[in-house]
């Protein structure tokens, strides 16, 4: 009985899984509501007062990072350069297998810039330039082959794109979202879960789907009894301030909640 309980776990699980890849959040069942944009003067108050109203705070966001990308969009020139060079390059970082990462490096260098050294426009500096060429000459194209290129796309979008970006309504619906992000309330209501996929100490850690995205998560769910019984309140403490300072290109801590039992 055991057995069987455990396979229809992992199969509403799997199907979980497989649903939140096919369902856009749109169709979610849980609907995000914005607040007015009026928000926008109070949380810009808020966030410069936080010292968050920067590029680098705003553009390590992925809503932040997506709000930008449109905002470039509707610049006129339609596009900003910058941004697409440091797409190419974050998706060349991504490419696993040598020789398409070689196929990629080169294109990038084509586009990005033997064409400006060609016109004379390539404004980067010349320690970036040849680092690029010396590693293309000899067919060597390690992940970080384009990093030192970064420090300078970033000082060119932090100024005046990153300044119209401000004043634009793409930043007011980062407010928007800012806003949200402060007074929402989560409980276990806001998630569906589904099975154990793995235990520790003071708890379970159960594989659940988030009811307004779609999106599936690893919920993490420590048992106060336990902890107590263990006298473990400080380890957990430290773990809980360890897992949100911890950056791995991938948010590690994204939730956090208690409830009454």
């Amino acid at each position: 009985m055991a057995d069987l309980e455990a396979v229809l776990a992992d199969v509403s699980y799997l199907m979980a899984m497989e649903k939140s890849k096919l369902v856009p959040a749109a169709r979610a069942s849980k609907k995000i509501i914005l607040p007015d944009p009026s928000v926008r003067s109070v949380m810009h108050k808020y966030l410069e007062k936080k010292n968050e109203v920067h590029f680098d705070k705003i553009f390590n966001q992925v809503f932040g990072y997506m709000l930008f990308k449109d905002f470039c969009k509707t610049l006129p020139e339609g596009k900003l350069p910058e941004l697409e060079f440091y797409d190419e390059i974050k998706r060349f970082e991504k490419v696993e297998l040598v020789n398409e990462r070689r196929d990629l490096a080169k294109k990038i260098y084509d586009e990005f810039i033997m064409k400006e050294l060609l016109s004379h426009t390539h404004n980067y500096p010349q320690e970036a330039v040849a680092h690029v060429q010396a590693c293309l000459v000899k067919n060597d194209v390690p992940v970080n082959l384009f990093e030192p290129y970064i420090p300078e796309i970033f000082s060119r979008m932090r100024g005046e794109p990153f300044q119209k970006f401000l004043e634009s309504e793409k930043y007011t619906r980062f407010c928007q979202w800012k806003n949200l992000e402060l007074n929402i309330q989560l409980s276990m209501n806001d998630f569906s879960v589904h099975r154990i996929i793995g235990r520790g100490g003071f708890g379970e850690v159960y594989g659940c789907r988030k009811a307004d995205t779609g999106k599936m998560y690893a919920m993490k769910c420590l048992d106060k009894k336990r902890i107590k019984m263990k006298q473990g309140e400080t380890l957990a403490l430290n773990e809980r301030i360890m897992l949100s300072l911890v950056s791995t290109g991938v948010r590690i801590l994204l939730f956090l909640f208690v409830n009454n039992i």
